[in-house]
């Protein structure tokens, strides 16, 4: 049965006090080339027709969950927990988020049928909230009381600038009327985040912490790395001192090595916060640091509508282009 907390993992000698320092990145202009190039038709549609077989199932355990269970299996019998996404967003119509609802509580019921360790992690676009707020919450609260039979979780990712006032406004909701095993995510490349922490540290939140995925403008969003790190390792350690549970989602070593330090000399249990990673994405450290005895977990989506989650995964670092060209070339 998949929870959203157990035992604390044995304590690791590896912490270190990480300062994070500015460093020369041209990330970001590579990041908004690829973005802009998601919706090039020429793009898009080779990257639709090939894309799986060059590498997509690198980050996508498969357009099925049958075919994901497996690859969830393996990461949990190496020690690492996993969630899991049905990917998709921006739905057009009431039916389809039903069916998006009916998929999720049957992922659930064979979650817990297969004994994994796996809770869900969804997107409120997928579930209506650009058709209407209310049937989102109706949506999202049916799948989140569906988990709670299970001893289960469910995490609702944050999106678009433009979404984090409803994606927040129907959290609260849920846990006012007395649902506790749903969490969010907060983006620590917004301007507005201290506050957006500062208002949800009184419900004793279930947080994911990630820098940002989406392109947004300098005037609401720090425009430079080493800003966007910054802003990060302030909003980890006021979560992990005055919040409940944090999920640190980055493959930054710098900033991981600087949260194992902070927890250590602040005497912060592996129980109250994990790393979060993303499949496809240093399977060799994400073991590394399950074996030093750290909460680890795989975000290991699957579906049909892979395209855009695999764009964002090429822009977030030059070297998954290379690698996914380098496979192009072999074929």
């Amino acid at each position: 049965m998949a929870t959203t907390r157990d035992e604390p993992a044995a304590a690791t000698k590896r912490s270190a006090n990480v300062r994070i320092l500015p460093r020369v990145d041209l990330n970001p202009v590579f990041r908004a080339g690829i973005l802009a190039a998601t919706s090039n038709p020429f793009v898009s549609r080779a990257v639709r027709s090939h894309g799986m077989r060059l590498g997509a199932s690198r980050f996508v355990a498969g357009e099925t969950f049958d075919e994901a269970i497996p690859v969830l299996r393996a990461l949990n019998q190496k020690g690492l927990r996993t969630n899991t996404t049905l990917l998709g967003e921006g739905v057009k119509d009431a039916a389809t988020t039903r069916a998006v609802v009916d998929e999720y509580k049957a992922d659930l019921d064979r979650i817990a049928t297969e004994g994994l360790r796996t809770n869900i992690a969804l997107k409120l676009t997928h579930l209506g909230l650009d058709l209407d707020p209310e049937l989102a919450y109706r949506n999202v609260a049916e799948v989140v009381a569906h988990a709670e039979t299970h001893g289960n979780f469910i995490r609702i990712d944050m999106e678009e600038s433009a979404r984090v006032d409803d994606t927040l406004r129907i959290y609260r909701r849920l846990r006012a009327d007395g649902h506790d095993n749903v969490g969010t995510v907060l983006q620590s490349y917004l301007y507005r985040t201290p506050a957006d922490l500062e208002s949800l540290l009184p419900l004793s939140p279930n947080l994911r912490l990630v820098k940002g995925a989406y392109l947004e403008p300098a005037s609401i969003a720090y425009p430079r790395k080493p800003d966007v790190d910054r802003a990060y390792v302030d909003l980890a350690e006021r979560m992990m001192i005055d919040g409940g549970f944090t999920a640190i989602a980055t493959h930054d070593e710098r900033i991981i090595d600087h949260v194992m330090g902070f927890t250590s000399r602040r005497g912060i249990g592996t129980d109250r916060f994990e790393f979060q990673m993303l499949y496809g994405v240093r399977p060799r450290y994400q073991l590394d640091l399950a074996r030093a005895g750290h909460r680890v977990l795989i975000a290991t989506p699957y579906g049909p509508h892979w395209y855009l989650y695999l764009m964002r995964r090429l822009a977030e670092r030059p070297a998954n282009v290379a690698w996914f060209v380098t496979n192009m070339v072999k074929r």
